[in-house]
């Protein structure tokens, strides 16, 4: 049988749009995606049988018919809000994402900027928790993992979101103490490796035609985050990329002695189950990560 009413999410996103004129707007005020908005009224359009909106470019108007149905339905939710007030419950139900990711991209990139999401969609709990556990094994823990790619695994959507390029990086200090004027010159200096990175150094070298420079000495770390470190405190040149040292580079700590070759590395991209790919907070934290991997983008070269 067809349900007596429909879908409250859509009534939701037909009201506020509706109230406010825009689909952006609405989206904004709901803490949804333009993308969510559209398709809820779309699903109301097919459930009612009529068209709601009339779209010009940027902004959409009511039918005649959907401004008298907004002026019944309208009132029905604000009888709904003062209902939950009275009664001491809160209308927005708090909703935990969980996020798995890579430590020195959380580090270094993502934390950074989380403060952002959060003052944005005060009612969501980001979770993180940071590991290099393959992708498969974490569906069912996590609503969003971040790895690089992009990768192809089945039952996932994949999408990138941020792209980078390696190149040397060191402290000031260090370019003080030793000066490093051609990569000829590191001949003299301590380049810094990772034992899971073990070809990017190598790689970096042959690109710069120069496979055969021995360094004065080899530092290696198990972890990417202590690597980076390391070059922060002077101890040597580390091989850093462009997304996780801009800040570092920003602000002095690190420099970035020559300006090429940049190595060419994986972009970042999230990895969402295919059975959660539509869910709206999901839907819209990844939309936020892209936004921010394009504003990266847009301010940094790579």
């Amino acid at each position: 049988m067809r349900p007596i009413l429909p879908s409250l999410n859509a009534l939701r996103a037909f009201e506020a749009a509706g109230r406010l004129g825009s689909f952006k707007d609405a989206a904004v005020e709901l803490h949804v995606t333009h993308g969510a908005i559209s398709q809820q009224v779309r699903l109301l359009e097919v459930w009612l049988g009529a068209s709601l909106f009339e779209r010009h470019n940027r902004r959409v108007v009511l039918t005649p018919a959907a401004r008298a149905y907004l002026a019944e339905i309208g009132p029905l939710f604000d009888q709904l809000a003062q209902a939950t007030a009275r009664y001491g419950l809160s209308e927005t139900v708090s909703r935990t994402l969980s996020v798995n990711a890579p430590a020195t991209f959380t580090l270094r990139w993502l934390v950074p900027r989380l403060e952002k999401f959060r003052v944005r969609h005060p009612d969501v709990e980001v979770r993180i928790e940071t590991s290099n556990e393959p992708v498969e094994r974490l569906k069912d823990a996590h609503d969003i993992v971040i790895r690089g790619g992009p990768d192809t695994f089945y039952g996932y959507v994949m999408r990138p979101f941020l792209e980078e390029a390696r190149l040397p990086v060191c402290s000031p200090a260090l370019l003080r103490r030793v000066p490093l004027r051609t990569p000829e010159d590191m001949r003299r200096h301590t380049l810094l490796h990772t034992s899971s990175l073990p070809r990017v150094w190598p790689d970096w070298l042959a690109q710069a035609q120069l496979s055969t420079l021995t360094p004065a000495a080899v530092l290696t770390f198990d972890h990417f985050y202590l690597t980076l470190q390391a070059a922060v405190d002077g101890m040597g040149i580390a091989m850093g990329p462009t997304a996780l040292v801009a800040d570092d580079l920003a602000t002095g700590r690190l420099v970035a002695p020559f300006d090429g070759p940049r190595l060419p590395s994986r972009s970042y991209c999230t990895y969402i189950a295919d059975e959660k790919a539509g869910d709206d907070l999901i839907v819209l934290f990844r939309s936020w990560l892209e936004d921010e991997g394009q504003a990266f983008a847009n301010a940094h070269e790579v």
